[in-house]
């Protein structure tokens, strides 16, 4: 796939490119990219740096196969494994400490959509890791609404940009206006080719987190050619 992907794609100024691949796979992509401009990403890790913590990826570890980029908080590790609170603000914290770039997931599920619960949810999400001590020029919020990942069902743009936009009120308030222009909030949850555009196109979207579309080459590149043009690139 990532031989397809530096065959087909075009990169764009102000447009980044990552993927994260699972661990076992990390130094093999690491090797394959070498020579290219897309950055290397962990789907998640530890936040101990070492110690006796059979089964874990330490974020040394990460950096050392050659991960610029680390998933922190996905919405299928807070489901699926219950991660949230002091263990994800550990794990952001530890991966800034060793140098990289954290990309760090927030979102709600249906249920509490329907209950007009998505904000509240949301900034307390936030509230539970991010602080003043947190280093706003190498993070990345995504907003994965959970309800639009892998159902087939997506976020219109307007109700994207209205939470990106309440996203960027909120790294306002913690770190001011201008540093929390800075900070990139990217879009999750079945983004595909088809309406990455529109989706790219929100005021305050600044990227995408791409799940499954992101498996074939030719799909992947037409998301980033829709983010290049949302970027005027």
């Amino acid at each position: 796939m990532v031989r397809a992907l530096k065959a087909r794609l075009r990169l764009h100024p102000g447009v980044d490119v990552a993927v994260c691949p699972p661990f076992p796979l990390l130094h093999p992509m690491c090797k394959e990219l070498d020579g290219t401009e897309i950055k290397l990403g962990a789907q998640n890790c530890y936040f101990e740096p070492k110690g006796a913590f059979t089964g874990e990826v330490s974020p040394a570890m990460l950096k050392a196969a050659g991960c610029e980029y680390v998933i922190v908080g996905h919405s299928e590790r807070r489901q699926q494994f219950g991660e949230s609170g002091d263990l994800l603000r550990r794990k952001v914290n530890a991966v800034l400490e060793h140098g990289m770039q954290v990309i760090f997931c927030i979102g709600e599920t249906l249920a509490q959509r329907e209950a007009g619960e998505t904000t509240a949810v949301v900034e307390r999400q936030m509230d539970e890791v991010l602080g003043p001590h947190v280093d706003h020029s190498r993070l990345t919020v995504a907003y994965e609404p959970v309800w639009a990942i892998g159902t087939g069902r997506t976020a219109t743009p307007e109700q994207a940009q209205e939470v990106h936009g309440f996203i960027r009120g909120k790294l306002s308030g913690v770190f001011g206006g201008e540093a929390a222009e800075g900070v990139r909030i990217q879009y999750g949850g079945s983004v595909k080719p088809d309406n990455a555009a529109s989706l790219l196109a929100g005021s305050d979207v600044d990227g995408a987190l791409v799940g499954g579309a992101c498996l074939e080459a030719e799909s992947f590149a037409h998301i980033i050619e829709a983010a290049a043009t949302a970027a005027g690139s």
